[in-house]
């Protein structure tokens, strides 16, 4: 099988190459990607050359929020079909270290993540994965809407640590696809008040169709200061910091009232984080970082699916894998009213 591959090569540089893909082994099937969401992990990449405290190691293969179809079956593969519609899990566990043993594959000590340096992503044609990393989609569902399973298990697993009970008063800093999809979900799930602080003014329009019922400009008011204003200086029961940059999660320690919560969704591109550790303390705020999902997309899917006009607003753009570069370049820049940019092959 020959395929088409996007390799990052160095910095903001993309190539398209040819590859040649072996047979699926045992348990693994063949599939054919049809879409792939652009991820802020896979901005990280392209822009600054690193993931936190992970540099990227070149060439690359970056793309884990796939979705498309089954092409071939290995030896001892059952329930799937050459024709099969499905997204594709991008986590490999290993399933026998005391992480996977307890039922914490997302810190699994083996881990192998299809994406990162050493393991290709979805960015190419075609891919062999093990058979138990698929998930069916109905026909109702396209390749594109699909790809928001991943980006939207990963909210799901963020909503375990939010532990929202009904009626209580969140704030979401940053109103990506993450922060987006955080909106939607705690509006789903019964939140009161919910704030958004986002400095791009479309994405602050995004944030009011998903749901949020106060969105700030952090360039036009403190938003921390204008929280506690708002909230007669007691502060939110749950701050979600979705953006994690621009002093971000000090914003969300100072926003959120004692002994709330702190969740943090998005990856900072220091290696070391200014904390305000005091009011931390003084507060007795806990304080809880995501490590991508865990057990969550087979709800993912089912959320999906049940409130798929709700999503679908998110898919704002698509471009063919041969623009892949300039699709990031689209996204850094947030041109064109860009919300979820995925590539389609």
């Amino acid at each position: 099988m020959i395929m088409r591959v996007a390799q990052l090569t160095q910095q903001r540089v993309f190539r398209i190459t040819e590859e040649v893909l072996p047979d699926p082994g045992p348990g693994e099937v063949q599939v054919r990607v049809g879409a792939v969401g652009l991820c802020g992990s896979d901005l990280h990449s392209f822009a600054e050359g690193a993931v936190g405290d992970t540099p990227c190691v070149y060439p690359m293969v970056l793309g884990h929020e796939p979705a498309g179809e089954v092409v071939k079956c290995g030896p001892g593969v059952s329930g799937w079909n050459p024709g099969s519609r499905a997204a594709f899990e991008p986590a490999i566990y290993c399933y026998h270290c005391e992480f996977c043993i307890s039922g914490r594959h997302n810190v699994c000590a083996h881990m192998r993540f299809m994406s990162l340096p050493g393991e290709p992503g979805f960015f190419r044609d075609y891919a062999n994965i093990p058979a138990r990393n698929l998930l069916a989609i109905p026909q109702g569902m396209s390749f594109l809407e699909a790809t928001l399973i991943e980006p939207l298990a990963v909210v799901l697993h963020s909503m375990k640590f939010v532990a929202l009970k009904p009626g209580e008063t969140v704030l979401v800093l940053g109103a990506g696809p993450i922060g987006w999809l955080t909106v939607a979900v705690l509006k789903l799930s019964g939140a009161g008040r919910v704030w958004v602080v986002e400095p791009v003014a479309h994405r602050r329009e995004l944030a009011r169709a998903a749901g949020a019922d106060v969105v700030l400009d952090p360039a036009a008011v403190d938003p921390a200061r204008q929280v506690l204003a708002d909230t007669g200086q007691r502060g939110v029961d749950v701050a979600v910091d979705c953006a994690a940059k621009g002093g971000s999660i000090n914003q969300a320690i100072h926003a959120v009232r004692s002994a709330g919560r702190v969740v943090i969704t998005g990856i900072p591109s220091e290696v070391q984080v200014p904390l305000d550790f005091h009011p931390l303390r003084r507060k007795e705020v806990a304080i809880y970082p995501v490590r991508r999902s865990n057990h969550d997309s087979e709800l993912a899917l089912e959320t999906l699916a049940a409130n798929l006009r709700r999503f679908a607003p998110l898919l704002t753009r698509s471009r063919p894998l041969d623009e892949v570069g300039a699709a990031f370049e689209q996204l850094e820049r947030y041109e064109d009213g860009v919300g979820k940019i995925a590539i389609t092959l």
